[in-house]
């Protein structure tokens, strides 16, 4: 069986970190090490965040996109930011409790939304209802 390595702790924190604003470093970080891409961190207290849901509350659309060009797995938190309105509607139909849901830092699914702009008008109607 082959042993699987393992990323160092400093350097997910790191990539977690830069992604709520450096898109250079998030990209210089990638390069080295292409696993961070959906690698998460834990701030403390069971507060998991990945560099996409970082990019995703801070507004960061930039980020948000290379990261999911690069193989990131989209969430509900990223969808809202990113106004994929279909995505959002399609969850909230399924589970409508998520329409009040958590994200990282305990930030409000309705403020990644906000964080969007322009591009997520639709997705903020929707969790406005």
């Amino acid at each position: 069986m082959e042993t699987k390595k393992t990323i160092k702790p400093e350097l997910v924190q790191e990539f977690v970190g830069n992604a709520h604003g450096d898109l250079e470093r998030v990209k210089q970080l990638l390069e080295q090490e292409p696993g961070l891409v959906n690698s998460a961190w834990d701030w403390g207290n069971g507060d998991w965040e990945t560099a996409l849901g970082a990019a995703s509350h801070m507004g960061r659309k930039d980020i948000a996109i290379f990261l999911l060009s690069k193989g990131a797995r989209i969430d509900l938190f990223a969808a809202a930011m990113l106004g994929k309105i279909d995505i959002v509607s399609a969850v909230l139909t399924d589970n409508p409790d998520l329409k009040h849901s958590l994200g990282p830092h305990g930030i409000p699914l309705i403020n990644h939304a906000e964080a969007g702009g322009d591009g997520s008008v639709q997705v903020l109607e929707l969790l406005r209802q």
